[in-house]
């Protein structure tokens, strides 16, 4: 019944199972029994054989609510997006009052942007790579605000319509192309970008996620200052055919409140330029730190961070669940449906964490232990 609402792949681990849905390019995580009355509805040749199968368990009244939130939950899985904007957008050269040019694993890139306030979107993550030069650029980008619109244009072409409250996506959308540019790549080709920061050990890496404030870029600026190396702060690429994730060169954003605890071991802490740009997130500074070794590494453990003031530090294991619940909301995943199957085959090979601590020290022991497990 409704096969074509089913899900596309189907993955347990542990006591939950991971549901992909192509149609909507979503991810659900459902329990044992929520599976197992899913499947019984997606096997029955109606509502009437699916309400015989489970009467003898449930009483009527009980049995139309399961039958309306399968069906609900079904609907929800299989609806697609909003659909992206027009693109058919005008390349306007008076758009290009201020120039930036920068340098990134060899490559030229040149960026206009059409005022200082939409520079502050890209800018800033970036102003440590500035270079002077007058080589032809591999890439040229444009960003301007048009009719209360972000646009991002590559080569002249537009890649992005926006509205410019959700200007993050333009963020993703650029860090991506720069990613292709410097990598060689097509947008195709990556599996994902995860919203989470990516620390090496120079052998595997591990994946930081967290609520925003949680204090990844914090943790992650500590233990670059402890002898590991950043690979990807907020935006961590992972490529599909390696499934590892790979060197975003974009610098550690560090909120004000964690000021004090980084200034004495960032070296010329506050020669750091200062950006306001949203407000809820407060003033920000940029931490350009070393690159690591190689461009990318393989990431093996998944860490959801939790910084509480007073506790001990405390290393548990915890659901898929609890992780693609913090995780999945704010990356992108790719649509492609082999994609979305190495992305669950991954995830069975990786363990899940959550890091409780308020000690800087103990928590830079944990994360050593952690990789030389």
């Amino acid at each position: 019944m409704k096969n074509e609402l089913a899900p596309t792949y189907e993955y347990l681990y542990g006591n939950n199972w991971v549901l992909w849905y192509a149609i909507s390019n979503s991810y659900s995580v459902v329990d044992e029994g929520f599976k197992k009355t899913l499947d019984t509805y997606l096997k029955s040749n109606s509502k009437s054989s699916f309400k015989e199968k489970i009467t003898s368990l449930k009483s009527t009244e009980l049995i139309e609510n399961i039958l309306n939130d399968i069906e609900n939950y079904l609907i929800a899985c299989n609806t697609r997006s909003e659909s992206e904007t027009s693109l058919n957008e005008s390349f306007i050269a008076d758009y290009r009052k201020i120039q930036k040019t920068y340098k990134i694993n060899g490559k030229i890139i040149k960026v206009y942007f059409d005022s200082e306030l939409v520079a502050k979107i890209i800018h800033p993550a970036i102003a440590h790579l500035e270079c002077d030069s007058n080589r032809i650029a591999d890439s040229v980008f444009d960003i301007f605000l048009r009719d209360d619109h972000l646009l991002l244009f590559k080569n002249q072409s537009c890649i992005l319509k926006t509205p410019k409250k959700d200007y993050h996506f333009l963020r993703g959308k650029f860090t991506m192309h720069i990613l292709c540019e410097i990598y060689e790549k097509e947008e195709s080709d990556w599996l994902g970008t995860f919203h989470g920061s990516a620390i090496t050990d120079d052998k595997t890496c591990i994946l930081f996620i967290g609520e925003s404030g949680s204090g990844k870029s914090t943790l992650s600026s500590i233990l670059v200052t402890n002898g590991f190396y950043l690979l990807a702060d907020d935006v961590s690429p992972m490529l599909a055919k390696n499934t590892s994730i790979y060197h975003n060169p974009n610098g550690i954003s560090l909120k004000s409140g964690a000021t004090e605890v980084l200034k004495p071991l960032i070296d010329n802490f506050e020669d750091i330029p200062i950006t306001e740009f949203n407000t809820s997130k407060g003033p920000l500074r940029y931490f350009p730190s070393p690159k690591p070794p190689k461009n990318y590494y393989p990431c093996k453990s998944i860490v959801l961070v939790n910084y509480t003031p007073n506790t001990n530090t405390e290393l548990l294991e915890i659901s898929v669940k609890d992780i693609l619940e913090t995780l999945i909301p704010e990356s992108w995943l790719s649509p492609l449906p082999e994609h979305a199957d190495a992305f669950l085959e991954w995830l069975k090979t990786v363990r899940l964490y959550k890091l409780t601590y308020s000690d800087n020290k103990s928590m830079i022991d944990t994360v050593n232990e952690l990789f030389e497990s």
